[in-house]
């Protein structure tokens, strides 16, 4: 953690889960014992990575045709938002890579057990770099709700995950973004690790009519802060 002796503003620790939550069974085996250290950000937190808009693809961003050789199956959306920084400015450049559940609520993933069947469609995996105003745009389907093993009758909410490199290695971000009015939100022992309501609501995606596509796909808005009061929260466990 940031003590705030160096140029990174410190991370806000009441706006991620701790790192142990016993409903959310997984931290119990695997959450620290002992009280982090601190200390202030130094060169090697404060500088790099540098991405360049070379090494993404033609259809990286576009989820529903950049893995088969026709269009996902599913209700078809937008995501778009802008990255930020601590004091709000915008983060120009910045690699982001998402994946994500098919629209039956399974990943192509070799120890995904759900029932639910593969799209042939699908992949799962997309990214994109951020624009001079720290803009990005992601086109896919709105993923499904799947059951884990966590509690005996639990199940994740729909949810995308992101993983974000900003303009130093201390802007890393690995989250998850939902959607608004799910219900398994409130229930989702990963989700409720969040100790504040607000931080749980800077997850959740908001239906942006403006950004919709007529007779084609629904749009969903989900703004990116990567660090201080009012930064997204990291994923639970991280």
């Amino acid at each position: 953690m940031n003590t705030g002796g160096g140029r990174l503003i410190p991370r806000a620790p009441g706006n991620h889960p701790p790192p142990l939550h016993p409903p959310y069974r997984s931290t119990v085996l695997r959450s620290p014992r002992h009280a982090p250290i601190a200390f202030p950000s130094t060169p090697s937190e404060e500088t790099g990575p540098t991405f360049g808009h070379d090494i993404i693809g033609e259809m990286d961003a576009d989820l529903i045709r950049n893995f088969g050789t026709g269009d996902a199956i599913g209700e078809r959306i937008i995501v778009l938002g802008h990255v930020r920084d601590e004091i709000g400015r915008p983060v120009p450049d910045a690699l982001i890579e998402i994946w994500q559940a098919n629209a039956g609520g399974r990943y192509r993933h070799k120890k995904d057990g759900y029932l639910a069947p593969l799209d042939p469609g699908f992949g799962g995996c997309g990214r994109c770099m951020t624009g001079a105003d720290g803009a990005f745009a992601f086109r896919t389907v709105r993923p499904g709700p799947y059951p884990w093993p966590n509690g005996g009758n639990d199940w994740r909410p729909a949810h995308i995950h992101f993983s974000l490199f900003g303009h130093a290695f201390g802007q890393r971000l690995i989250t998850q973004m939902y959607f608004e009015g799910d219900p398994h939100i409130a229930l989702c022992p990963i989700v409720q690790s969040i100790p504040d309501p607000a931080a749980i609501d800077r997850l959740t995606a908001r239906l942006d009519m403006d950004a919709t596509i007529p007779m084609d796909a629904r749009a969903y808005r989900f703004d990116i802060v990567l660090r201080g009061h009012r930064e997204t929260p990291f994923e639970a466990g991280r």
